[in-house]
C-alpha cells in the first residue's frame, strides 16, 4: 500500500491493480501541478512540463513494450 493512501478507501479497491497504478501515476505527477496565485482557492492551475529528455524516455519505453 502507498503510505499516503487514505485508510478510508475500501481495502478491495486498494488491492486493485488498476487503482494502484492510477494512484501511483497521480502521486508521481502531483509535484508538477502549479496552482496559479489568482486561482489558488479554486484549484485551477497547470502542469509543469517534464522536459524533452523525460518525454524521450517515455516514448522509448513505450516503443520497447510494443516490440
Amino acid at each position: 500500500m502507498v503510505p499516503s493512501m487514505n485508510p478510508a478507501i475500501d481495502p478491495k479497491l486498494r488491492n486493485d491493480p488498476l487503482f494502484r497504478e492510477l494512484m501511483a501515476e497521480g502521486l508521481a505527477m502531483q509535484d508538477r501541478f502549479a496552482a496559479e496565485p489568482v486561482y489558488a482557492r479554486t484549484g485551477k492551475g497547470y502542469l509543469k512540463s517534464v522536459g524533452v529528455e523525460e518525454l524521450k524516455k517515455i516514448k522509448a519505453a513505450r516503443k520497447q513494450k510494443r516490440s
